[in-house]
């Protein structure tokens, strides 16, 4: 055999291994940092500091802005959570983007909706024609716009930031609850100090198999099928302990786009959020960081562990593809957006550690998992590689991913302890190891479509997960129509 093509193969193989050993460390940091976080922010003193963040003056008013496509199953349970919020000055503005399905009747009928002229606060652009505004009757303060869909999330929430009325604004999706003291305490770093905090996320958990009423979780509960149970501990490991980790070295670029709070005067400042990206949440949060350091001004970006909104999850491989190949595309256009923040020292920890690690591990990361894992089982076809020495390889790559996942499990256990029931911790730990084996090598390939895409340029698009609403007794929720 050719000895080149031999060597090829080889370095290939320990290539990736080295990749993946690297990653899994560098993400195992970031937990510890995490970790310790977290267990710092049990000992605060907890709801009397945020009773009086809720009685204090200065505390700044929120509007939440709800983007909306055919959410129907459960867009009057997000309502509930929405307006239930203990906060002391709070609006709601929901954004009906182009629904096919019951979604404003449903909304209209509940809060006795009647159309207003209302004046406008800001004058971002937006594409899809806005058709009416309405306000709810019912004493709530709900207002709620309806315009033609142009397939982008940006769209819609730029449209509600045109009728926000309010100093800081929540973004939520439109399939997401809040507990209800999660705006409360997402809030505190802006109370505590205003003049550096421009934005701030909190903890985001898979709602599916989750008992709810009236818009409450009232019993956290593992969704029985695997695929969800993985993204669980996903949700763990990313942002109970990964973000917290990013945050604390100053070096967040995500706040979801599921639940994150910012100020909106530098939100409108910026030109509200990029129509042409598919992540729009961290485009946001990036460019925001760089109009910052280009101006001069202050900028924290700040991770709260606490603070928890559920939301539903895919619950099929199909679904699930599309959503991370989004995911990666947006991620693409991101980095090439703001390339020249790469590495660039003048952008502190988000250019010399965040950024490069995203393009290296994230953006980068499907294209060796893909080659690499196809070179290890080349050579161990050809012979090239000692089948002991590839398993190995593969066994040691598999326990380190394991580990960091237990490692986030261990901590959710030892600090807020969700999930109450013994199968429920048992299955997590189970989804943990089973995550390594399939789902990875899986999304990995999901992650190198959207990479493919991004370079290919082709158009992005808002693409809506089709709901299951949320269940609210012993029987799984109903599929939405």
């Amino acid at each position: 055999m050719n000895e080149l093509f031999t060597d090829i193969v080889l370095g290939a193989s320990w290539t990736v291994l080295g990749y993946t050993l690297l990653l899994d460390a560098v993400m195992f940091t970031l937990v510890l940092l995490g970790a310790r976080r977290v267990a710092e922010a049990r000992h605060w003193k907890g709801a009397e500091g945020h009773g009086e963040i809720f009685a204090s003056p200065i505390t700044p008013a929120v509007s939440l802005l709800i983007p909306a496509h055919d959410e129907e199953a459960g867009i009057l349970d997000t309502l509930r959570a929405a307006l239930g919020q203990r906060y002391p000055a709070l609006e709601v503005v929901l954004v009906d983007d182009g629904s096919t399905d019951r979604t404003f009747e449903l909304v209209a009928e509940r809060y006795r909706l009647a159309p207003i002229n209302p004046r406008r606060t800001a004058d971002l652009p937006v594409d899809g024609e806005i058709l009416s505004v309405h306000r709810a009757t019912t004493g709530d303060p709900l207002v709620v716009i309806r315009k033609t869909s142009v397939g982008k999330k940006s769209d819609a929430l730029n449209a509600a930031l045109n009728h926000a009325r309010h100093p800081l604004v929540c973004m939520l999706d439109a399939d997401s609850l809040l507990e209800e003291d999660a705006l409360l305490r997402v809030a505190r770093p802006f109370v505590e100090d205003p003049a550096n905090v421009i934005a701030a996320g909190g903890v985001i958990r898979a709602a599916n198999g989750a008992l709810v009423d009236r818009g409450t979780v009232v019993e956290p509960r593992l969704s029985k099928k695997w695929l969800v149970r993985i993204q669980a501990v996903e949700y763990l490991r990313s942002f109970l302990l990964g973000r917290t980790g990013w945050a604390d070295a100053n070096a967040l670029l995500i706040i979801s786009g599921a639940f994150g709070l910012f100020r909106r005067d530098l939100v409108v400042e910026i030109g509200g959020l990029d129509h042409r990206s598919l992540g729009e949440d961290a485009d946001l949060v990036v460019s925001m960081l760089a109009h910052q350091q280009r101006v001069g001004a202050p900028h924290r970006v700040v991770f709260v562990p606490e603070p928890v909104c559920w939301t539903e999850v895919p619950e099929t491989l199909g679904v699930l593809g599309r959503q991370r190949r989004r995911w990666s595309h947006g991620l693409a256009q991101l980095l090439w957006k703001h390339r020249r923040m790469i590495g660039n020292p003048r952008h502190g920890a988000v250019g010399t550690m965040a950024l490069p690690f995203f393009l290296v591990f994230e953006l980068l990361g499907p294209v060796v998992e893909v080659l690499g894992l196809a070179s290890v089982a080349l050579a161990a076809g050809l012979g090239i590689l000692d089948l002991g020495v590839a398993a190995v390889m593969i066994g040691l790559a598999l326990a380190v991913g394991t580990l960091l996942s237990t490692t986030a499990i261990a901590v959710e256990v030892l600090t807020y302890r969700r999930y109450r029931r013994g199968r429920d911790l048992v299955a997590l730990v189970v989804a943990a190891v089973v995550e390594n084996i399939g789902y990875r090598q899986v999304h990995a390939w999901f992650r190198l479509r959207g990479l493919v895409a991004a370079l290919a340029r082709r158009t992005p698009r808002w693409t809506v997960m089709p709901r299951v609403g949320f269940t609210t007794d012993e029987q799984p929720a109903l599929a939405a129509g």
